[in-house]
């Protein structure tokens, strides 16, 4: 893969030889893996995060999960699994705390990360926040660091939604600095690698790309006996204007012009900008304005136990983001065999193919006529299902943690010849 005449990193292919991996840090100082993902910070980022966590420690690695405490109350170490602890570091006040305010307790928790002293043998950072700790905790305890930052603000602020404030300057330098100091920086798509490469310059020896993964053994099709008897739509996510939950409902709207029963099910809490702007309140009034006020459902973030049965249940899974990354719900709803229609950027980009429809731009007329024609036409229907179902077979994380693990022997082997050459 190029990009702009410059090879960019390998799509992580699984190694087997070189270094020994026997203990990682994975540093996410905003957010714990422990947070339940469509509520305040909570994401793809959690679900990411723990289920590495998981499965490189049931391969034998040691895994230390780095996070801001925010309940005094909360212990500072708890274990969830084998070889597998979650180490709440104080920074400022231990309650919860907006993104914005974290710049400013960063110093303190990079002074009580290297207090709390692990033998790891490499870093691996989650945002941006993470990286500014990662680069100056891994010069401190003398390892190699990996950053992933799964959202860039430059992306971010070439797709506002109206209304939002564009991402500050600081952490515009930021993530330029942590990706010219990280010894790799891992992108989940082409897509991010070619950004990484033009907006900072970044060669391909610097990146390496990791997709995403889905849990297979838990998102697979049902039965069609659980589809719901109704054309039912589905939007999953935290309900900030960025995720577009206005258009998923202004969509609905649309749909019923020639699917009269359609309705809409809408999972997931208030975050960020989404407080006072696109909350359930809100989104609630918009419903009703738009005259479709008894066809949406409005219902809180659930585990990933629970949220499997929904995406059996829907029809079409809509996935109207203004910017995404990656796209985690586009994939675990193509794995239970959901078509999905969402907008054509970012992730999604890479991720929806012959599973779904891809939409360019937001109009809701465009994603309604997308998600009118899977509903009207059974024979297209089936075949989306059936090729989403095939995509996603091959995202499973144990093929994620192959590629990490081939990441990470990489740049342990380097640091090591660059001792030797010292």
């Amino acid at each position: 893969m190029s990009a702009a005449g410059v090879t960019l990193g390998p799509v992580g292919t699984p190694a087997d030889t070189g270094p020994v991996v026997g203990r990682v840090g994975l540093v996410s100082v905003h957010t714990s893996p422990l947070d339940q993902p469509g509520m305040g910070d909570g994401g793809g980022l959690n679900v990411y995060v723990l289920q590495v966590a998981r499965r490189l420690a049931a391969r034998g690695v040691a895994v230390d999960v780095f996070t801001r405490r925010t309940d005094y109350l909360q212990p500072e170490i708890v274990q969830i699994g084998e070889r597998l602890l979650i180490h709440r570091i104080v920074a400022g006040p231990e309650v919860p705390l907006d993104k914005a305010e974290l710049p400013n307790h960063l110093s303190t928790f990079v002074l009580n990360m290297l207090d709390r002293r692990v033998d790891v043998d490499i870093l691996h950072a989650h945002y941006w926040l993470s990286g500014w700790v990662a680069r100056r905790v891994a010069d401190r305890w003398e390892v190699p660091y990996v950053q992933t930052f799964h959202t860039l603000a430059i992306l971010k602020n070439a797709a506002l939604a109206p209304g939002d404030e564009p991402e500050p300057p600081l952490r515009l330098s930021a993530e330029r600095r942590i990706a010219h100091e990280a010894d790799k920086v891992v992108g989940l798509t082409c897509g991010e690698a070619r950004l990484l490469h033009r907006s900072f310059g970044l060669s391909g020896a610097d990146i390496a790309v990791v997709p995403a993964g889905v849990d297979l053994d838990l998102f697979k099709p049902g039965d069609e006996t659980q589809r719901s008897s109704d054309p039912l739509l589905l939007f999953v996510g935290r309900l900030q204007p960025l995720k577009g939950p206005d258009v998923a409902i202004r969509t609905l709207a649309a749909v019923r012009q020639q699917v009269p029963d359609a309705r809409l099910v809408v999972v997931g809490g208030v975050s960020g900008t989404g407080e006072g702007r696109s909350g359930p309140t809100q989104l609630r009034h918009l419903a009703d304005a738009v005259g479709v006020g008894d066809a949406v459902e409005f219902l809180p973030a659930c585990p990933q136990e629970e949220l499997v049965d929904l995406y059996r249940a829907a029809h079409v899974v809509v996935v109207p983001s203004r910017s995404e990354t990656f796209g985690l719900v586009a994939l675990e709803a193509q794995a239970c065999g959901t078509p999905v229609v969402a907008a054509d950027v970012g992730g999604l980009h890479y991720l929806v193919g012959a599973g779904g429809r891809l939409v360019p731009g937001h109009d809701p007329a465009d994603h309604a006529a997308a998600v009118v024609e899977l509903l009207l036409d059974p024979q297209s229907h089936r075949e989306a299902s059936e090729e989403a179902v095939r995509a996603a077979r091959g995202a499973s994380w144990e093929r994620t943690v192959d590629r990490l693990l081939g990441v990470y022997r990489g740049v342990l082997q380097n640091r090591s010849r660059y001792a030797s050459a010292g």
